[in-house]
């Protein structure tokens, strides 16, 4: 049911349900406490939801974020689990959002910048696929977004980042990351670009790890509305 709604209608919910979805095979106490902490939440917030107000001047538009080995614990510090970072990003069409994850990072990156250019690089493999089916069907759907080209401002809080993506080459530094994370450079100038944006404007740092309440509430009422 969580995992229901944070794919749907609450998006602010999806790393808190992300992260204890992890403990579902042998759950502790601790677990069902969270558990129940995201059930008061939505309890006392149920009529709440997303609040689309399309703005026809803004095309497709994509917050990327990531928590570097934010799991970490001294406590727990032999769990390789532990270290791995988090990628969150939200795609907003026209000022709404439409989609949003919240997920761990398949492979350990070895400093922010690293993380960040893993989750920029995850994002991307869904916002090119989605700008070409609306390339496709803008001959029959009316839709505002920058012509001739499908164009799309992806927002980043990590320059060092923003440094690696727009590059027109690798460096020493930067080889070790796989190939498979540079498939997007071709595009970057062209149809994909890469602004940096503030960290207390980045919408997308709800999905990466937890919030104070007055950053959680502000980035809710940037994300959804209210």
């Amino acid at each position: 049911m969580l995992s229901y709604l944070q794919g749907n209608t609450r998006p602010e919910i999806a790393m808190a349900t992300h992260q204890t979805a992890h403990f579902c095979i042998d759950p502790k106490l601790s677990h069902e406490q969270a558990i129940m902490r995201i059930g008061r939440y939505l309890l006392g917030t149920a009529d709440r939801g997303i609040i689309y107000e399309p703005d026809p001047s803004k095309g497709l538009e994509c917050y990327v974020d990531a928590d570097f080995a934010g799991g970490w614990s001294q406590a727990d510090s032999e769990d390789a689990e532990n270290v791995m970072s988090r990628t969150g990003y939200v795609i907003f069409y026209a000022g709404c959002p439409v989609y949003w994850v919240s997920k761990l990072q398949t492979e350990i990156a070895l400093s922010t910048a690293e993380a960040e250019y893993i989750a920029l690089s995850t994002a991307l493999r869904e916002v090119l696929p989605l700008m070409t089916l609306m390339k496709e069907i803008s001959g029959v759907f009316p839709l505002y977004i920058d012509k001739p080209n499908f164009f799309c401002k992806i927002f980043e809080d990590n320059q060092s980042c923003i440094k690696m993506a727009v590059a027109p080459k690798l460096t020493p530094r930067t080889k070790h990351i796989a190939l498979k994370y540079h498939h997007f450079k071709k595009f970057v100038g062209n149809t994909i670009d890469i602004s940096y944006i503030a960290t207390d404007m980045q919408k997308a740092d709800i999905f990466t790890k937890p919030l104070p309440d007055d950053a959680f509430f502000r980035l809710c009422h940037m994300l959804m509305g209210w």
